[in-house]
């Protein structure tokens, strides 16, 4: 699914789209076939009797209260978290009823670095600590797949990101801004 266009500028593309690593659905995966398995089994185990049919209701109502709280919950909140890096900024957004998000502009990050442990190392996940100018502090993003190669990205977009506004304060803008004539030849 494409990030939303509405948030972009008009010169921004996205990058890479990201969601928590995959990983972070197995235990809801365990969660769901315990549930399923508990309540078919409850269900089953109940005897014949007057009560039989209120009992399976009560198992039954259980497992779903379970089965939302322990299983959609989490694979909504995985599904509802996105990390984009853009050609201009990193954003971050999550929350399945309310929301919050941050925009790191490119320019505005001093640091980016990740950490992983050996089992992160084994399926290829970690964490990136995100320092920027201002007060608000390091952002931690957590349980990023290929946390490396994003780090290595953000770090390639920020230089990207510098040198084109180092060509554009010097007059070197390219074509798609309309005054490709003050361009050397290399970058046009």
């Amino acid at each position: 699914m494409p990030y939303p266009d509405k948030l972009l500028a008009e010169d921004e593309e996205v990058v890479r789209h990201l969601h928590p690593h995959w990983t972070t659905l197995f235990w809801p995966v365990v969660r769901l076939l315990l549930i399923v398995g508990a309540a078919s089994f409850g269900v089953a185990a109940i005897p014949d009797g007057r009560q039989q049919g209120i009992l399976r209701m009560v198992v039954l109502a259980v497992a779903v209260l379970l089965l939302v709280l322990t299983v959609l919950v989490p694979l909504l909140r995985w599904r509802t978290t996105h990390y984009v890096v853009t050609t201009h900024r990193l954003l971050f957004r999550e929350g399945i009823l309310a929301r919050r998000g941050r925009d790191i502009g490119l320019p505005r990050i001093t640091d980016v670095s990740y950490t992983q442990s050996l089992w992160d190392r084994i399926i290829n996940s970690g964490t990136l600590t995100i320092e920027s100018a201002g007060d608000s502090g390091p952002t931690v993003l957590r349980q990023i797949p290929d946390s490396d190669g994003v780090q290595q990205l953000l770090n390639h977009m920020i230089e990207e990101d510098a040198d084109r506004r180092a060509m554009e304060s010097a007059g070197y803008i390219d074509d798609r801004y309309g005054r490709g004539d003050t361009a050397p030849q290399q970058y046009r």
